[in-house]
């Protein structure tokens, strides 16, 4: 854990609204570096909107989110891979064309200091960083068991299996905040209960906090050390996965009256 006083995530009073429709109403919670959080809620909870918020695509109409005491808020979705936040998408978001190898790349480069004309004229510094970056990409490709299809385009590989490849891609950019969005759709039970090991090993194993959006309650609930329920844009609450299933308003939501 760090010793900072600062947590490594902090949102707080975040609200976003499209015209008249509030996504997220003021929503306020913590996430302490080495923790792997959860984040659940019915549809239209404000989940997504939460996620994009943090990943830049959307830029909140108040409240501020801070990655170790520093607002992210001023930065691009395009430079926020440099300040050690990675994301996968819930629809996998690969280059089919490229094999693993080259899509694993294009996430490392988010972290690189080249540029098209150093590339170009092969520069010394450029050649050992782009050495550096295949030999971590090959670690990467290696750790999660990707080495057999390292080559190979991805279109033709399993679902599961570009899961992975994407996960490997936002690795390769080195982050301190990994921001993984419904990992468990479209996958089996098996592959869901392998990605819950997946998870607590990239906590464990890279150093690397995990923010986890999900519907399958079963994965975040074995796997989260703390969850925070959102309903209509509005934190319902926060604790431990057994203080968050017994809480009467998350259970209201999840089920409706029949709860009550």
């Amino acid at each position: 854990m760090s010793g900072s006083a600062d947590p490594l995530l902090r949102v707080q009073d975040v609200r976003v609204s499209f015209g008249g429709i509030v996504a997220l109403d003021g929503v306020s919670f913590d996430q302490q570096d080495g923790h792997i959080l959860g984040l659940i809620g019915p549809n239209g909870a404000g989940k997504t909107t939460l996620f994009n918020c943090l990943s830049r695509l959307y830029h909140p109409n108040s409240g501020e989110i801070a990655l170790s005491g520093r607002s992210i808020l001023t930065r691009p979705a395009h430079r926020i891979a440099e300040i050690g936040i990675g994301r996968t998408f819930q629809n996998v978001a690969l280059f089919s064309r490229l094999s693993a190898f080259d899509n694993a790349m294009v996430g490392g480069h988010a972290r690189t200091r080249s540029d098209l004309i150093s590339d170009a004229l092969r520069l010394p510094w450029a050649r050992r960083a782009d050495a550096a970056l295949r030999e971590r990409v090959a670690e990467i490709l290696a750790w999660l068991d990707l080495e057999a299809v390292a080559d190979l385009p991805v279109a033709g590989l399993p679902f599961g299996t570009q899961k992975r490849v994407e996960l490997a891609r936002a690795l390769a950019a080195q982050p301190r905040l990994l921001l993984l969005d419904e990992p468990a759709g479209g996958l089996n039970h098996d592959e869901v209960r392998e990605l819950g090991r997946l998870i607590r090993r990239i906590r464990d194993e890279r150093g690397v906090s995990v923010l986890l959006v999900e519907h399958h309650m079963g994965l975040v609930m074995s796997t989260a050390d703390r969850v925070v329920a959102l309903n209509f844009g509005r934190k319902l609450a926060e604790g431990t996965p057994s203080q968050v299933q017994r809480d009467a308003a998350v259970i209201r939501a999840y089920l409706g009256d029949r709860a009550a």
